[in-house]
């Protein structure tokens, strides 16, 4: 497996060595083993999957402690522009986001720490699983406002698919001033 440092503590995206031939194709999607040499010692305990029309904007999402989730999130179907944006208060990188194009035909994923915020824009219509750390609770579920100009965060597109809840979601600056993380 391939790692891309990202400049963000934990924070990686991951390209596996695939094999293929006339009968198609096959590769490791996820090692424990691998993700506990990269640091990331949490197990992964749930699943999740999404499928996403293209043009829709998911995020951006987190679970507050104790629920914080690591995620390992890829497409198995189509193409997304996938954000993480730093939500750890004591991280040089607090407050910075990373995005990567995660491709189904590539096969990327990304590592997501516990501490980020996380969305992605569906480029095509597109199939996303979530591998998580921690059980989803909804008590510990917040957000940041996915547009907020002060994150600076290119989405590629003018007017995205945004549901009605992620639309008015606090800004980041609103977050920094009572983040219960």
């Amino acid at each position: 497996m391939r790692v891309i440092d990202t400049d963000f503590e934990g924070l990686y995206e991951l390209e596996p060595k695939v094999f293929g031939d006339d009968r198609g194709y096959f590769f490791e999607s996820f090692r424990e083993d691998f993700t506990h040499s990269l640091g990331i010692k949490e197990k992964f305990i749930q699943d999740n999957q999404s499928f996403s029309v293209k043009g829709t904007l998911r995020g951006l999402h987190f679970q507050r402690n104790p629920s914080a989730q690591a995620k390992l999130v890829r497409v198995t179907a189509g193409k997304v522009l996938d954000v993480a944006l730093d939500i750890r208060k004591d991280s040089p990188t607090y407050g910075r986001h990373h995005t990567v194009i995660l491709d189904a035909k590539k096969h990327n994923m990304f590592l997501i720490p516990a501490g980020f915020a996380h969305g992605f824009l569906a480029l095509e219509d597109s199939v996303f699983t979530y591998k998580c750390s921690n059980y989803y609770n909804q008590a510990s579920e917040g957000g940041i406002l996915w547009n907020d100009p002060k994150l600076n965060i290119d989405w590629q597109i003018e007017s995205p698919i945004v549901s009605e809840k992620d639309q008015v979601l606090p800004n980041f600056e609103t977050y920094s001033k009572n983040p219960s993380f």
